[in-house]
């Protein structure tokens, strides 16, 4: 029961924080730009299903790139933060 009321209560407060939200004029052009352009998109894909899966290759592949790199960075941050360590502690 308590599952039930939590998703109830998270979905309800998305609608209200999203109907709020839309009394804002460059809000609601906002959305409904983005709106017009999914189904554009949308319309455009179902035509050409071949593009569609290239397209989401690319942008799988993109990410990939991205993640691997930041990953990189990350390792090497942690291996001069090592370094840094074991200097000052080897000179105590």
């Amino acid at each position: 029961m308590g599952k039930r009321r939590l998703i109830t209560g998270v979905l309800l407060g998305a609608l209200t924080g999203g109907a709020i939200a839309l009394l804002d004029e460059e809000t609601r052009e906002y959305a409904k730009d983005k709106v017009s352009a999914l189904k554009n998109d949308s319309t455009y894909y179902l035509k050409h299903p071949a593009e569609a899966i290239e397209s989401l290759k690319a942008t799988v592949e993109q990410f990939n790139r991205t993640v691997s790199s930041g990953a990189e960075n990350a390792i090497n941050a942690i291996e001069q933060v090592e370094d840094t360590i074991n200097k000052f502690t080897n000179k105590n």
